[in-house]
């Protein structure tokens, strides 16, 4: 009975047999038998499972977003809190009648440049004769400051003319004032105006000298010349001044003539500067 009860677990123990040692080296049989196996299972590829989870992510996204403003389409608009100041305070409409203009019509978008050009003018200093003041139509100006008016006409309206104004006073017996303001219809047409004395003023036929910058104003901005307009032998020399400026889209050319040559630059620029403040 002993005998036969100790053979099975010694059977038992020769089939379990002790597990081989995994450090040991293989044989190159057994090695080559296992290379085979292993290049027999197929490998996991990593892209096409990182694809698919960036494609779940990217889904989960765009539903929840979706879903986000689906949500809140339905839902009640939130109302917004009151005004501080619920009722502005204002004049209310009113009818028309024989003092309605465009500019009470219009009061909230009237700038002072649509005021009458024509006020805008110095007045004549006290003595002194007012010869002429008001507004000017573009081919009377023309004719009165181009030598070519047929020419300078379309130029000057080609630029956009808007409104001119001009005043004219005779100071005592030897002196002679004349302003002129012109407004364009841009900041453009104002410019070219104020170049063109520029370019033209320091030739013989003119100025016949640079001119020099008005104090207090930069030079692309304005610019004043005093010249001798006759030089004759026993006459006084007929001297004149001539200041060039331009502020936004007006112009203001201010000339003063003296029949006596008792004329200087601080006298020119004491006038453009009242006219450039009057504006």
């Amino acid at each position: 009975m002993e005998h036969e009860q100790t053979i099975p677990e010694q059977r038992r123990e020769a089939e379990t047999g002790p597990e081989p040692d995994s450090s040991a080296p293989l044989s190159a049989p057994a090695a080559e038998a296992v290379d085979a196996e292993t290049a027999a299972v197929p490998r996991r590829r990593r892209g096409r499972t990182t694809l698919l989870i960036a494609g779940a992510a990217a889904l989960g996204v765009l539903a929840g977003t979706v879903t986000g403003y689906a949500v809140q389409y339905h839902r009640e608009p939130t109302a917004l809190p009151p005004l501080a100041q619920q009722k502005m305070a204002g004049a209310g409409p009113v009818a028309a009648n024989d003092a309605t203009s465009d500019r009470s019509i219009n009061a909230n978008r009237w700038d002072k440049s649509d005021e009458d050009l024509a006020k805008k003018l110095l007045e004549p200093p006290g003595g002194a004769k007012d010869v002429e003041s008001g507004d000017q139509s573009a081919d009377e100006f023309s004719a009165d400051y181009y030598k070519e008016p047929n020419r300078g006409f379309p130029n000057l309206v080609g630029h956009g003319v808007r409104r001119i104004a001009k005043a004219r006073w005779q100071d005592g017996e030897h002196e002679f004032v004349e302003i002129r303001l012109l407004q364009f219809q841009g900041r453009s047409g104002a410019e070219y105006f104020l170049n063109s004395p520029m370019g033209y003023m320091a030739k013989d036929e003119h100025a016949g000298n640079g001119g020099y910058t008005l104090p207090g104003v930069p030079a692309e901005f304005g610019h004043a010349w005093l010249y001798n307009v006759r030089e004759k032998a026993g006459y006084h020399p007929l001297r004149q001044g001539r200041a060039v400026i331009r502020r936004g889209d007006i112009v203001i050319d201010v000339v003063i003539t003296n029949k006596r040559g008792d004329l200087t630059e601080g006298e020119i620029n004491e006038l453009a500067k009242r006219q450039l403040e009057r504006l």
